[in-house]
């Protein structure tokens, strides 16, 4: 497989997984909370280092560049789900207060006052709206972070030995 090819596999898997939560949200009624929002951002910064990585079609170390870069935006994203499934798990006593929507804070507060709620969590953030296979949404986020960042170290470690010949 080609590193251009797995660039491309990498950008259809993150536009995909996007698709999958927008869908959440406007077909199911399914409204994100802070930590999905930020999560989504993780998908968009590895699926648009990907898309990048398909146009440009690096060869040795540009791979290493771009796997490396799409390692960190998943490992963020995995982070990101890390948190959100330790409050979901929390006992109900220890579980933060609801806060207000993504929205509004945008609106009435600083942004990184919001970025920083935001990798809190809130009460939302703990709730469980939905399952598939015993597995909550960011357990499944969790799942394909893991995947992604591995794909990006493995384009970092066999970066220069991958010019536009396999994997």
């Amino acid at each position: 497989m080609t590193s251009r090819s797995v660039f491309g596999l990498v950008f259809l898997v993150c536009a995909a997984l996007l698709g999958v939560a927008f869908y959440m949200e406007h077909i199911m009624g399914l409204e994100p909370c802070p930590l999905c929002w930020l999560q989504r951002f993780g998908f968009m910064g590895a699926g648009l280092v990907a898309f990048l990585g398909l146009l440009h079609g690096p060869a040795g170390v540009g791979v290493r560049i771009y796997g490396v870069l799409i390692a960190i935006a998943s490992g963020l994203g995995l982070a990101l789900a890390g948190r959100q499934l330790w409050l979901q798990n929390l006992p109900a006593d220890q579980v933060p207060a609801c806060g207000p929507s993504v929205d509004y804070m945008l609106e009435v507060l600083p942004f990184f006052d919001v970025l920083s709620t935001a990798i809190r969590g809130t009460g939302d953030c703990a709730e469980v709206v939905w399952r598939f296979l015993g597995l909550s949404i960011p357990g499944w986020t969790a799942i394909f972070f893991c995947l992604l960042t591995i794909v990006g170290l493995v384009l970092l470690f066999r970066g220069p030995g991958v010019k536009t010949g396999a994997l």
